[in-house]
């Protein structure tokens, strides 16, 4: 799972001044990512069907074992299946590694609904190497082909720290992905994949409490806060930090590159300040009804996965990375959310 340290996310002060209204959404864009570092969460069979009976229907399943899997067989659950940071290094190397992944992951469970796989979440900044992405991408692109499975798109995970530039419209990656983000984003680009992002108001906002305002991350501005050179308007940062990726992407000479933003969120506790039931409330209700919009960028549906469904005491990290579930180990809500 990824830990959500700000100094990731500090490039996003950079973005301090911008981005649009909260609109009701297409509930069908939103999912929400499965953690399991906790104690006493839900058996996995209960876990799906607290997402049924609250109409969430896709989940970002971090670390894949048969519990999981079996509970998840048959539900049409539209699921990201992680293939986690240990194992990057052995997937770039061989072909093997990749046919077994996707033998014990894949073909020996039916009734699936995988929808992306992820290759590496938030290299290197979680583990790996990202030399070892593109490679291991491929490895598995060719894996799920020799297991005749076409329908399942290959990508990996990124953060907003991948890219740099202000307004949007400026976005490029940045120096240090500079030599792997432009072959992958154009990779994906012959694949048809998306590129998958985890993008967190919270953690620029914590960055630079002085210039960037609360409601800007809080999608609750009244107004405009920045126009674009391109003449784009943001009153929200998520639809900035969204519009920044898409043009790094252009700028990679990847267009076609959709994104689909896998992880965002906020706290409800742990800082002292502005991580509240409250607040969290308010972001992760404001975005469910935001995403069905999309951004100045890009009009249309963003996919987006909230994390996360649990609230997890065994996280490590600061104390905000334990509360930033929708839900209680007893089931019970964080706080009140409409799907």
């Amino acid at each position: 799972m990824a830990d959500h340290r700000a100094d990731s996310y500090m490039f996003a002060v950079a973005l301090a001044i911008g981005v649009l209204a909260a609109i009701p959404a297409a509930v069908q864009s939103i999912g929400v990512g499965y953690g399991v570092n906790g104690d006493a969460l839900p058996s996995a069979s209960e876990v799906v069907q607290l997402y049924k009976s609250n109409g969430i229907t896709n989940m970002r399943v971090y670390n894949p074992d048969d519990n999981t899997l079996q509970a998840l067989s048959g539900s049409n659950i539209g699921l990201i299946l992680d293939t986690d940071n240990m194992v990057l290094a052995n997937l770039a190397a061989t072909a093997d590694s990749a046919d077994s992944w996707v033998k014990t992951n894949v073909q020996l469970h039916q009734g699936l609904n995988i929808k992306y796989i992820a290759v590496g979440n938030e290299v290197p900044g979680q583990g790996g190497n990202p030399s070892d992405i593109l490679p291991a991408m491929k490895n598995m692109q060719a894996a799920l082909s020799k297991a005749g499975v076409s329908d399942i798109k290959v990508s990996t995970v990124v953060n907003s720290a991948v890219t740099v530039g202000f307004p949007p419209s400026h976005g490029i990656f940045d120096a240090s992905s500079a030599s792997h983000m432009p072959p992958i984003a154009q990779y994906l680009a012959t694949t048809g994949a998306p590129l998958l992002a985890n993008l967190y108001p919270y953690f620029a906002y914590k960055g630079d409490t002085t210039n960037i305002r609360l409601d800007y991350a809080l999608f609750t501005s009244p107004s405009t806060v920045v126009t674009d050179d391109n003449g784009n308007q943001y009153q929200n940062m998520f639809d900035a930090l969204v519009d920044t990726m898409y043009f790094a992407l252009d700028n990679a000479g990847a267009t076609s590159v959709p994104i689909v933003v896998s992880e965002s969120g906020w706290p409800s506790a742990g800082d002292g300040t502005v991580a509240t039931p409250g607040n969290a409330q308010t972001y992760n209700q404001n975005l469910i009804n935001h995403v069905g919009k999309g951004t100045p960028k890009k009009p249309g549906a963003i996919e987006t996965y909230i994390f996360a469904m649990f609230n997890e005491n065994q996280k490590i990290g600061d104390e905000t990375e334990k509360h930033f579930g929708l839900f209680n180990s007893d089931k019970s809500p964080a706080y009140k959310i409409n799907f």
